[in-house]
């Protein structure tokens, strides 16, 4: 028993003959069978809503991957548990609608699960609706049986060098909502009117980053790629970029599938790695990191004449970013320190840490500079009201299998994470499928055994009260079906998939709100 849940959900206000048939119930899962219904048929409406208690009830908080797979292994396990799925945005999926790239549409299959998940009749969307700024999280603490954090890792990492907050410097992040369409990013204007870029890290996102910016416009007319998105790329002189890392090949965190594309981009050419930064023998490597370095070590091919260009640097460390001397309020160099391996460090283990190296620092050219060093989760207000302790370091909600920990590292009873926010930053969809798999099986578990907030059980139709309350006007799934309708068939005019609506009033006005 972990001594900070609260009370048995089952038992509250339950007579002492249906806690046996309860009982009976519970041996076999949180739902009652039909034929408890029908052998309660005799008894009246009134006495069975005071005898019987309401079906147990979630509250996610996150439409992302992490949210959606949950819900959807939770309906299938329990037929009992009904959930409900809150999104600060009017509409949902979170990072596959505003993280996944536009040129990779196959990762965004996964959609086509989670509207099947929308369409059980136990599932309710409510989306424009902020926890803890439109709804204080204690709102939903108490009409639930448990909530589920999965509000996803928002906040990138910062450099916190000289030089940070020129133009021309952006968040990799916000690059990203950028050419995907995120109503807090579409006025961006990233400053893309000369040759030089830099991308500070080496992961999948600095990847996506860079060949968007590298490839070819016409490859991107027919994806979801906002029109103003690629009227700005259309318009770009961007024609050289680098991508840094402050370590070495075998500990980049990229995987073959971006690298592949980067180095088989039409109209680009990568100038090949040094061979000496690639181990002498690529067999002794795990599958993955295999793979990569037989990929790099094959590519000795370098830029056609005329092709945009980009370059991976390996052990560098940025220190400096320097204005334009033509415009001191825009960036125009990237000073990096150099980098080697720390004694005794070995340059094909993943996590071998680097020091820099007493040697003259190299200058190089950038008229905009992109840092994708990682993300972080913030803690959502009302965390603290709630029990719930974050880790401000680490940038997630401490938590051991999915259940919350409070300040001082106890277990807050009913409170749970999945997804990034939960273990941080990292995988892909399929980890954060497993991740939000893993978490839902806590909750149910927990559930199953009485454990849970106790709550009215009223769920959305207790917190709209207090929504409505305050003229919040929140969306729904019909709401959401009218503007991806809308989207469609603006996208159809275009040849394209989509075109996304990016104003949030305007998504309001098209879903009749």
């Amino acid at each position: 028993m972990h001594p900070m849940r609260l009370a048995r959900l089952p038992t509250r206000a339950v007579c002492v003959r249906c806690a046996s048939r309860l009982g009976n119930a519970r041996a076999r899962g949180l739902s009652t069978s039909s034929s408890s219904s029908t052998s309660s048929s005799t008894s009246s409406s009134t006495s069975a809503s005071l005898t019987h208690p309401p079906p147990p009830r979630v509250a996610i908080i996150g439409s992302g991957p992490a949210g959606f797979y949950a819900a959807g292994k939770m309906l299938k396990d329990e037929p009992a548990l009904r959930v409900d799925m809150y999104e600060a945005l009017p509409v949902p999926y979170g990072l596959v609608r505003y993280g996944v790239a536009p040129d990779h549409p196959e990762v965004k299959n996964c959609t086509s699960r989670f509207t099947e998940i929308a369409s059980d009749p136990r599932f309710t969307f409510i989306g424009n609706l902020r926890i803890g700024a439109d709804v204080p999280l204690h709102s939903l603490q108490t009409h639930y049986s448990a909530l589920l954090l999965a509000y996803g890792a928002a906040r990138d990492r910062r450099l916190h060098i000289p030089g940070e907050d020129l133009q021309g410097v952006y968040s990799a992040r916000d690059f990203v909502a950028w050419y995907n369409g995120h109503p807090s990013a579409s006025s961006l204007s990233p400053l893309l009117d000369a040759p030089d870029a830099v991308v500070i890290g080496q992961g999948n996102v600095a990847l996506d980053v860079a060949r968007i910016l590298l490839s070819p416009v016409d490859a991107l007319r027919r994806t979801d790629m906002p029109e103003y998105a690629l009227q700005a790329l259309a318009e770009s002189r961007v024609r050289n970029v680098r991508l840094v890392g402050r370590r070495g090949v075998m500990q980049a965190a990229w995987t073959i599938k971006e690298v592949r594309e980067l180095l088989t981009l039409e109209g680009a050419g990568v100038v090949p790695v040094p061979r000496a930064m690639l181990p002498e023998n690529t067999k002794v490597l795990p599958r993955a990191q295999r793979r990569i370095a037989d990929l790099l070590v094959k590519h000795t091919a370098e830029p056609a004449p005329g092709d945009r260009v980009a370059r991976l640097d390996f052990l560098r460390s940025p220190v400096e970013l320097r204005p334009d001397n033509a415009s001191l309020g825009r960036v125009g160099s990237v000073k990096f320190q150099v980098n080697e391996y720390v004694p005794g460090a070995d340059p094909l283990d993943p996590s071998a840490r680097v020091q820099a190296v007493d040697a003259p620092e190299e200058v190089v050219p950038a008229n905009a500079v992109f840092r994708s060093i990682g993300y972080a989760a913030e803690p959502i207000a009302g965390l603290d009201e709630a029990g719930v302790g974050f880790d401000g370091r680490r940038g997630l909600i401490p938590n051991a299998e999915g259940r919350v920990k409070g300040p001082g590292g106890e277990e807050v009873g009913g409170v749970y994470v999945a997804g990034w926010v939960k273990r941080g930053p990292t995988g892909v969809i399929a980890s954060t499928m497993a991740d939000g798999f893993a978490s839902a099986d806590t909750v149910v578990n927990d559930l199953r055994a009485g454990l849970g907030l106790g709550g009215t059980g009223l769920g959305w139709e207790g917190v709209r009260k207090e929504v409505e309350g305050k003229g919040v006007m929140w969306t729904g799934w019909r709401e959401w079906e009218a503007i991806d309708e809308v989207e469609r068939e603006r996208g159809k005019a275009l040849g394209k998939e989509r075109e996304k609506i990016v104003d949030i009033e305007e998504m309001l006005r098209v879903a009749g709100r």
